[in-house]
C-alpha cells in the first residue's frame, strides 16, 4: 500500500470515472486501473463496483476511502513540516536575555529582527545568566544575549556591542559639578547594587575590588541590594544612594531628567561587552545570521540610548 495508491482511490471515489480520475492524477487510465486493482487484491476486498457506464464505491470502500483521505491529509502535514524546516526563518526563534540587557535592547532589537525576518515568530524571555545558560543547554532557548565572558561547552558567541558604565546620581548630589568620577570615589557613598546572581553586580565589584572588601565588613552601610536596575533607579531618585549603570540603561525615561544625572568614570572606565550565544549544533544558522544582522543595526551612542541604524 502506497500513498500514491491511496490518492488514486480517493480521486476515483470523487470522480466515479476512471478516465477523469486518471487525468486528475496525471497518469494514464490503465496505470490507475491497475493500481486500484492491485490495492483491492492486497486488501482482499472490492472497493469499487465497476460497470460500462459508471463506477460505484462499495459500502466498505466508503470507509476505506474516508480513512485514506485522512491518511493523505496527515501525510501532507508531514510535508508541510518538512517544508518549514527547509525555511529556517519560518519557525519561532526563542531568545533569552539577562535582566540588565533585555529591557533596554529588546525594544530596538525586536523591530530590527522583524524587518530582517518578518515571517519568523519570536519568543523572548529574561533571566539570570545561570538560568539562561541552563535553558540554552537544554534547548528551551535557541539563543541568549549575555555579557562576556561567557564560556560553555559547544556554544558559540558573537559580540554585538560594547558599552561603558556610568555613575547615576541624584541631581542635587555634591558630585554634580564633576566631569568624571574615579572608581575609588564610590567608597565614599552608599552604593546601590543588584543582588547576588546578577553578572552586572559582579562586573562592578571586579572593576572596583575595594567595594568587595567593603561588602565583607560587619558594619557595612555602603551596599543596598535591589532586584532590578529600574528599582535601583527609583532608589537613587529618592536620594537613598548612588549606583552604577550600563550606558544603555541611562536612556530610560522612568524619572525626569531633573531628578537624576549621570557622570562617566575617569579613564579607564569599566565596561562590558554584550554578545549573543547559541549552541554550535543549532540547525538554523540563517536564523542566527538574521539575529546578528538585526543586532548590528542597533548602535550604542554616547548618551547611552540604543538606537537602530
Amino acid at each position: 500500500m502506497t500513498l500514491t495508491e491511496l490518492r488514486y482511490i480517493v480521486t476515483l471515489a470523487q470522480e466515479r470515472h476512471f478516465g477523469r480520475a486518471a487525468e486528475r492524477c496525471h497518469v494514464s487510465q490503465p496505470t490507475l486501473s491497475v493500481a486500484v486493482k492491485k490495492l483491492e487484491e492486497e486488501l482482499a476486498v472490492p472497493l469499487f463496483e465497476r460497470s460500462k457506464s459508471t463506477v460505484q464505491v462499495t459500502p466498505l470502500g466508503e470507509k476505506i476511502v474516508a480513512q485514506a483521505q485522512r491518511v493523505l491529509e496527515q501525510s501532507s502535514m508531514i510535508y508541510a513540516m518538512a517544508s518549514e524546516g527547509k525555511d529556517q526563518l519560518a519557525t519561532p526563534l526563542r531568545i533569552g536575555a539577562i535582566y540588565t540587557i533585555g529591557p533596554y535592547l529588546f525594544p530596538h532589537l525586536i523591530p530590527a529582527l522583524a524587518d530582517a525576518a518578518p515571517q519568523m515568530p519570536l519568543y523572548i524571555e529574561e533571566g539570570l545568566t545561570g538560568t539562561l545558560r541552563g535553558k540554552l543547554r537544554s534547548g528551551e532557548l535557541d539563543v541568549i544575549i549575555v555579557a562576556l565572558p561567557f564560556t560553555e561547552t559547544d556554544v558559540l558567541t558573537k559580540p554585538i556591542y560594547e558599552e561603558n558604565f556610568e555613575v547615576l546620581l541624584p541631581a542635587s548630589h555634591r558630585w554634580a559639578e564633576r566631569e568624571t568620577i574615579h572608581k575609588e570615589d564610590l567608597l565614599e557613598e552608599r552604593l546601590l547594587l543588584l543582588g547576588e546572581g546578577h553578572c552586572f553586580r559582579d562586573q562592578i565589584l571586579e572593576a572596583c575590588p575595594a567595594i568587595s572588601q567593603k561588602l565583607n565588613s560587619p558594619s557595612n552601610t555602603l551596599i543596598a541590594e535591589g532586584g532590578s536596575l529600574e528599582t535601583i533607579r527609583h532608589m537613587v531618585a529618592s536620594k537613598l544612594g548612588i549606583t552604577v549603570l550600563p550606558q544603555s540603561a541611562l536612556g530610560s525615561e522612568t524619572h525626569e531628567h531633573s531628578m537624576l544625572i549621570s557622570r562617566p568614570f575617569a579613564p579607564p572606565a569599566p565596561s562590558r561587552t554584550v554578545a549573543i550565544a547559541w549552541r554550535a549544533s543549532f540547525p538554523r544558522p540563517k536564523a542566527i545570521e538574521a539575529l546578528i544582522r538585526a543586532a548590528e543595526r542597533c548602535r550604542q551612542p554616547v548618551n547611552g540610548a540604543i538606537e537602530v541604524a
